[in-house]
C-alpha cells in the first residue's frame, strides 16, 4: 500500500464504488469468502498493470469494505477473493482471478481470451476440480469509478399512459450504424441514437417508447470470437450497473456513463420514453466450465443456482450454462439496486426482462407470488414504471404467457403466432382470433389486468423480419457457423411458394400486401403495439432468423433501400390509430345486448352481413370475419371522462380468392366511407359512401377499414 495513502474503514452501503467529492467508498458482498483484496489498475500507460492491492479489513453484514481519499472518478479497480476452492461443494474462489465489481457504475474492456481467464486447468482430465493458478488480470476487463454528476436540466420520467403507448423496439448499434443523418462518428453510439435526425425518424412513426436492446455491459464467447462472430444482441450480461461501452463514442473511462444519460435527455425532450430490455436471468459466466469474471469468484454460491445433490454444476433454465440465484436475499438485491439505479440516476421509464419466467422459479416451478415480484411491487419507485415481461424460459414449465401479476404487461407470444397463422390461412378457428383482436381478455382479464397488459408484436429481435417472414419458409443461417441449426423453425412464415427474393412482380405484390395486413393488424388491435426497428422499411437478413452473433451490415438497418411505400403505410396506420380512441381502449370490450338497437361496444359478423353464431366462431376453416366498434362507446380516458369517436367495421379475409362482404343492417350504420384496403397503397381516395346492404368486395388475403359516415 502507498504510504501517502491513508484508508479509512468506510461503510458498507451502497455497495459498489462511491465517489462523495473527497474519496471512494469501496464494499463489495461475499458471503464465503476468508478475505478480499482492491486492486487497483492507476497507470494509464500500463492498463493492465496492478499498482496498488488493498486488503479489506473490514466486515459489515457480509460486505468487505474501505474508504480511498483521494481517489478520483477514472480510477480503474477489480478484487481478488479468496476462499476454498472446492467445486463439488459449490465453491469457486480463486485470487488469482481479477473480478468485475457486481456493482461497476462502468467497465472498461473486454475479456481477452486466455486460458488464464477460466479458474480451473483447462486440458486437464479432472476439468473444472484442479484451480488454475496463473493471474488473469491482463485478459479481462476492469471496473471504473464513474462520476455520477450529470446536468438533467429540470428532466423527469414522462409516465406515458400505457393505453397510449407504442414501443419501438431497436438495438443501438444497428439502429444507427449505417444512417447517413447520423455524424460517422457517432454512428453506432448512444450520442449517434440521441442525434436530432434519428429522433424525428422515430417521432415520425407515432412511437411513444423506444425499447432498447440489452445496453448493460456484455461479454463475447469464446466459440463466437474463434468464428470471427461477436455477441451483438448483447443478451450476455456481466455489469447489470454498467452502460455497454460498446456503443460509446467517447470511450470507456467511465465518461460512456454521461453519453448514456445524455441520449435518455434528448429523447426524454422529445417525449419518448426509454424502455431497456434487462437480462438477469443469467450472466456471462456460463456453465461450470465457463470462465471466472465476477459472481462466481465473488460468491457462487449465493449468485447461481446449483444442483441440490451436486452444487459442482448449475441449474440452468436459460439455455446459457447458469441461472442467477434469485432464492438468495443477495441476488434479489443485486437486482433491485440495479433497476432502481437505472430509473433513479437514468430516468429509464421502464423494462423489459429477458427470459422473465426464470426470475420466478423460487424452487422448480414458476412462482407468480414469489419474492421477486412482492418485493417489485412493493418499491415505491420500480412499482410506478413500466414493467415487461418475457414470459418464459427454457425449462419445464416456463411458458407462462397470460400468468404474470398486475402491474405486468407481457409480450403477447400467443398474438403473435395467432395473427401469423391467420394471414397464411392456416386452419384455425375464428375464435381466437377474436379474443387477439381485443386484447386477450382469456389471458389476462380474469387476473384483474386491463387490455394493455398484452404487448401485440408480429416480430421481434429474435426471429425473421417482417420482410423475411412473408418471404422465407426456412431459416438461413449458415453464416452464423452453427450448420443452420440455430434459431427458431419459424413454422409461421409464408414465402407465397418462392423461398427468398424474387424478380416476380406479383409475387412481390403479394408479399408486400401481407406486410401491411400484418401491420395495419397490429395497429388496430387492442393492447400495446410493438415495432420492430427495420420492419416499416422492408429490412431484410436474407433469411437469417437468429442475427444474435452478426454484427454488421447483415443486422443493421439498411438505410439506403428503403421501402417506401412500407413506410409510409407504417406511419399512416400508426397516425390512424393514434387518432382513433376506439382502437387504443384502457378498458375491456363489454359485447352488446341484442335488442333491435346498437348498445355496445363491439360486434361480430359473417361475410353474408349476418352476426356470427358459436358454429361460425369454431369453424376450423372459416378464413374471414367482420368486427364493427361502436365509436359511440370509445371508452374512458385516463381521468374517467367518456370518450367518443368514429364508429367502424373491420373486414378481414385471409383466404385466396376475391370475397364479396355484405354491410350490415342499417341499425349499425346507414352510410358507410371506405378508409383503407390493405390490398392498395393507402390512403384511399375519397369515394361515393356506400349503403347498409351493399356488397364490398374484398381482395385475397386483405383487410378493409370502413368508417361509418354522417
Amino acid at each position: 500500500m502507498s504510504e501517502s495513502r491513508r484508508i479509512t474503514p468506510g461503510t458498507p452501503y451502497p455497495q459498489g464504488a462511491i465517489w462523495d467529492g473527497a474519496g471512494v467508498n469501496f464494499s463489495l458482498f461475499s458471503e464465503n469468502a476468508t478475505g478480499v483484496e482492491l486492486c487497483l489498475f492507476e497507470d494509464p500507460s500500463k492498463p493492465d498493470q496492478q499498482t496498488e492491492r488493498i486488503a479489506l479489513e473490514e466486515r459489515t453484514d457480509l460486505v468487505w469494505h474501505v474508504y480511498l481519499p483521494r481517489a478520483k472518478p477514472g480510477l480503474r479497480y477489480g478484487y481478488r477473493v479468496q476462499g476454498d476452492y472446492d467445486p463439488a461443494k459449490g465453491h469457486r474462489f480463486n485470487p488469482a482471478k481479477l473480478l468485475l465489481d457486481p456493482y461497476a457504475k462502468a467497465i472498461d474492456g473486454a475479456v481477452r481470451w486466455d486460458n488464464a481467464v477460466f479458474g480451473y486447468t483447462i486440458g486437464n482430465e479432472d476439468e473444472d476440480l484442479s484451480r488454475d493458478d496463473r493471474d488473469s488480470a491482463p485478459f479481462v476487463p476492469k471496473s471504473v469509478v464513474a462520476d455520477p454528476y450529470f446536468d438533467w436540466h429540470g428532466d423527469t420520467l414522462l409516465r406515458i399512459p400505457w393505453h397510449r403507448t407504442v414501443i419501438y423496439e431497436l438495438h443501438v448499434k444497428g439502429f444507427t450504424a449505417r444512417n447517413r443523418g447520423i455524424p460517422e462518428e457517432l454512428r453506432g453510439t448512444y450520442a449517434g441514437l440521441a442525434q436530432p435526425s434519428a429522433i424525428e425518424y422515430i417521432k415520425s412513426l407515432g412511437v411513444t417508447a423506444v425499447e432498447l436492446m440489452p445496453i448493460h455491459h456484455s461479454v463475447s464467447d469464446r466459440q463466437l470470437l474463434d468464428r470471427g462472430l461477436t455477441n451483438y444482441w448483447g443478451y450476455n450480461s456481466i455489469g447489470y450497473f454498467a452502460p455497454d461501452s460498446r456503443f460509446s463514442s467517447v470511450g470507456s473511462a467511465g465518461d460512456q456513463v454521461a453519453e448514456f444519460k445524455g441520449m435518455v435527455r434528448a429523447l426524454h425532450r422529445e417525449g419518448l420514453e426509454v424502455i431497456l430490455d434487462v437480462v438477469y436471468n443469467h450472466t456471462a459466466e456460463g456453465n461450470h466450465l465457463g470462465p471466472t469474471l465476477c459472481f462466481r469468484g465473488i460468491d457462487n454460491l449465493a449468485y447461481y443456482r446449483t444442483a441440490e445433490d451436486n452444487p459442482r454444476y448449475y441449474v440452468d433454465y436459460t439455455g446459457c450454462g447458469n441461472t442467477l440465484n434469485m432464492r438468495h436475499p443477495r441476488s434479489l438485491q443485486l437486482i433491485m439496486d440495479s433497476l432502481r439505479y437505472w430509473v433513479i440516476e437514468y430516468h429509464i421509464d421502464g423494462f423489459r426482462f429477458d427470459l422473465a419466467s426464470a426470475l420466478a422459479r423460487e424452487l422448480h416451478e414458476v412462482d407468480r407470488l414469489g419474492a421477486f415480484f412482492d418485493i417489485i411491487h412493493q418499491d415505491p419507485t420500480l412499482s410506478q414504471v413500466k414493467l415487461i415481461a418475457e414470459p418464459w424460459d427454457l425449462g419445464d414449465g416456463g411458458y407462462q404467457v397470460g400468468n404474470f401479476p398486475v402491474l405486468w404487461s407481457e409480450w403477447n407470444g400467443k398474438y403473435r403466432d395467432c395473427l401469423r397463422d391467420y394471414w397464411r390461412g392456416a386452419d384455425r378457428s375464428l375464435s381466437e382470433l377474436g379474443m387477439r383482436l381485443t386484447g386477450s381478455s382469456d389471458l389476462y382479464e380474469s387476473g384483474g389486468r386491463r387490455p394493455y397488459a398484452s404487448i401485440n408484436f408480429i416480430t421481434a429481435h429474435d426471429g425473421f423480419t417482417l420482410r423475411d417472414l412473408v418471404s422465407y419458409n426456412d431459416r438461413h443461417n449458415e453464416a452464423n457457423g452453427e450448420d443452420n441449426r440455430d434459431g427458431s423453425s419459424d413454422n409461421r412464415s409464408w414465402n407465397c411458394g418462392v423461398e427468398g427474393p424474387t424478380d416476380d412482380p406479383a409475387i412481390n405484390a403479394l408479399r408486400k400486401r401481407q406486410m401491411r395486413n400484418f401491420v395495419a393488424t397490429l395497429f388496430l388491435s387492442l393492447g400495446v403495439p410493438m415495432l420492430r426497428a427495420g420492419d416499416e422499411i422492408g429490412q431484410t437478413k436474407s433469411g437469417n432468423n437468429n442475427t444474435y452473433c452478426q454484427d454488421n451490415e447483415l443486422s443493421w438497418l439498411d438505410w439506403e433501400h428503403v421501402d417506401r411505400d412500407q413506410l409510409a403505410f407504417c406511419r399512416w396506420m400508426s397516425s390512424f390509430s393514434r387518432a382513433h380512441p376506439v382502437f387504443r381502449r384502457r378498458r375491456w370490450l363489454q359485447g352488446r345486448a341484442i335488442r333491435g338497437s346498437v348498445n355496445g361496444d363491439i360486434g361480430w359478423f359473417r361475410p353474408d352481413g349476418n352476426e356470427m353464431s358459436d358454429v361460425d366462431w369454431n369453424d376450423g376453416n372459416a378464413k374471414s370475419l367482420a368486427v364493427f366498434y361502436n365509436g359511440e362507446i370509445a371508452g374512458s380516458d385516463e381521468y374517467g371522462r367518456k370518450v367518443r369517436d368514429d364508429s367502424f367495421y373491420l373486414m378481414f379475409h385471409a383466404g385466396h380468392e376475391p370475397l364479396e362482404f355484405v354491410l350490415p343492417s342499417d341499425k349499425w350504420g346507414k352510410r358507410w366511407r371506405k378508409e383503407m384496403d390493405t390490398s392498395g397503397r393507402p390512403p384511399v381516395k375519397p369515394g361515393r359512401p356506400v349503403n347498409a346492404g351493399d356488397k364490398i368486395e374484398v381482395n385475397p388475403r386483405s383487410l378493409i377499414v370502413m368508417c361509418r359516415a354522417l
